[in-house]
């Protein structure tokens, strides 16, 4: 089948569909062709006008969770410095990092040159303390009182918060969302050959943001940027590898990282070694970048602000499929 090399120009409703395929052990399949692949927008069959399975440059943002506990964060800290050696010197990456606000520690740099080390030093943190509050006993009242109420800025007893007798324990911020928002934003400017993608090392916590899932998933999928990720700490405890899309434990849906990747085409490991956590950015960043490419022409207006769902299929007994949920048409590519 014919490669479109030039098909941002002619074609202005031409939408790309990265996609992975596994096999019932997590490796990749190679070896597939366009026949083995069928297309729907919206239920509808698309016929292809593009497929490839060729390697792709990588523009890739690294999002890191810095407030996750300070032992889990010993262990990424450790190992960011494989996160240079999962890319080539085609690539491109960008650093952002997160506590209780988000911080571009670096915007898009050669992912070979001699700044990616500073960058990633600068990265490090300490993490969280492991305390563990304790909202009843003795140990729950408030020892700072002034005209009986209690003057404590953290814990403070009294109706919401608490009472006399117990404390609740005040919520932790997690700002995934805004981080995530705050890489996509970044992204969308890089040039449309390059793969676009957002790697997460965190808990997939989230608390705190003042972005929402939904109009964060919403400009992912304008922009055409998949998430992927490493998860550590309390969301690497139902195992460790490769999480099937299938086979995710009922609370891992709660978990934001891993909407982010199953609505986005993207897949997540789950570590808590650190030389797990080295060679889940190996073997992700391997699959961003061997992604099977298919491309079709929607037959739908392409600007009417309404999603379009897409759904990828193999025929091929007991693979798995990761694709994109499907997209938000994009005025900028319309003008193109």
């Amino acid at each position: 089948m014919e490669d479109v090399h030039h098909r941002y120009i002619l074609n202005v409703n031409f939408v790309e569909v990265p996609v992975t395929v596994k096999d019932p052990k997590g490796k990749l399949v190679a070896g597939l062709t366009w026949r083995d692949f069928k297309v729907y927008e919206n239920g509808a069959r698309q016929s292809l006008r593009l497929f490839t399975a060729d390697p792709a440059p990588l523009s890739m943002a690294f999002v890191i969770d810095q407030s996750v506990t300070s032992d889990v964060m010993a262990k990424v800290n450790d190992s960011l410095g494989a996160i240079q050696g999962a890319l080539t010197p085609y690539d491109e990456m960008a650093v952002f990092t997160y506590t209780h606000l988000v911080t571009e520690q670096s915007g898009f740099t050669g992912a070979q040159t001699a700044r990616v080390p500073y960058v990633l030093a600068q990265a490090k943190a300490a993490g969280a303390e492991e305390v563990v509050p304790a909202n009843t006993g003795p140990l729950a009242g408030c020892n700072v009182t002034a005209n009986g109420q209690c003057v404590d800025p953290n814990l403070q007893p009294g109706k919401s918060a608490g009472s006399g007798y117990f404390i609740t324990i005040p919520k932790e911020i997690h700002p995934l969302n805004d981080a995530i928002l705050a890489a996509a934003k970044e992204l969308s400017a890089r040039p449309r050959e390059r793969r676009r993608i957002i790697y997460v090392i965190s808990d997939g916590k989230e608390a705190g943001s003042k972005a929402t899932y939904k109009d964060v998933l919403r400009y992912l999928e304008t922009n055409n940027i998949t998430v992927f990720g490493t998860l550590v700490g309390d969301s690497a405890r139902w195992g460790e590898g490769y999480l099937s899309k299938f086979h995710l434990p009922f609370t891992m849906y709660e978990n934001r990282l891993a909407g982010y990747a199953l609505m986005t085409g993207g897949t997540l490991d789950a570590e808590r070694g650190v030389n797990g956590i080295e060679n889940s950015y190996h073997e992700l960043a391997e699959e961003a970048r061997v992604q099977y490419t298919l491309g079709y022409l929607t037959h739908e207006p392409f600007i009417d602000g309404k999603f379009r769902k897409i759904e990828v299929r193999v025929e091929r007994p007991g693979l798995e499929v990761y694709s994109k949920d499907g997209y938000y048409p994009s005025a900028r590519d319309a003008q193109q």
